[in-house]
């Protein structure tokens, strides 16, 4: 006969395998029975192409000589050693990678092995109704209203339900409805004018 010690050991035990056993079926099942997470689209992000005044670190492996930071001039040129200028503005960086390894292979380095990322962007220009207008630094994600917020705020005659944004390279200014979500891109140009009363 079992003593009263051993079977009331026996009972927790098989207790707790009960409670793990369960414990592992409804975890299975929920897991079965839980919608999946809706997927997250990628962001739809624009490759961005140099222009005049960004600064870009160029690193060829192995070669400390050839390597630096670098301005795109203002013709869309970038002065490198060995290779001397080579175009830079309007492509994007891995275009340019690549084109900076294609010269550096025709004569001057076996299999070279180049990097570059961009250091600097080139300003943006914000003007009409903010308290301070000029020329700001780019940084990444800016929007509209983290460039006012920048150039000191709104005047109090600002239009604070429309923007007109000018992106590097165009020739005209287009409106836009001014909302927390228009982002701004290096070089654009930002006005804002006047409300009607």
């Amino acid at each position: 006969m079992i003593g009263v010690p051993k079977l009331s050991r026996a009972l927790s035990m098989l207790a707790l395998a009960a409670c793990v056993t369960f414990g592992g079926l409804v975890g299975a099942v929920h897991a079965q029975v839980a919608p999946a997470a809706p997927a997250v689209a990628p962001a739809q992000s624009m490759d961005y192409l140099l222009g005049p005044a960004d600064k870009v670190r160029v690193t060829v492996y192995g070669e400390p000589s050839l390597s630096g930071e670098f301005f795109v001039t203002g013709s869309g040129l970038m002065s490198l050693p060995l290779i001397g200028e080579i175009k830079a503005g309007g492509m994007t960086v891995g275009q340019f990678q690549q084109a900076v390894q294609k010269a550096l292979s025709d004569g001057y380095l076996k299999d070279p092995r180049v990097s570059a990322e961009v250091l600097t962007f080139r300003p943006f220009y914000i003007l009409g109704e903010v308290e301070k207008p000029g020329t700001y630094p780019y940084t990444s994600g800016l929007t509209v209203l983290n460039a006012v917020a920048t150039a000191g705020g709104f005047t109090y005659r600002a239009d604070k339900k429309n923007v007109w944004i000018k992106h590097n390279g165009e020739t005209s200014e287009q409106k836009s409805e001014l909302t927390p979500s228009i982002v701004v891109a290096p070089g654009d140009t930002i006005r804002l004018g006047e409300r009607f009363f």
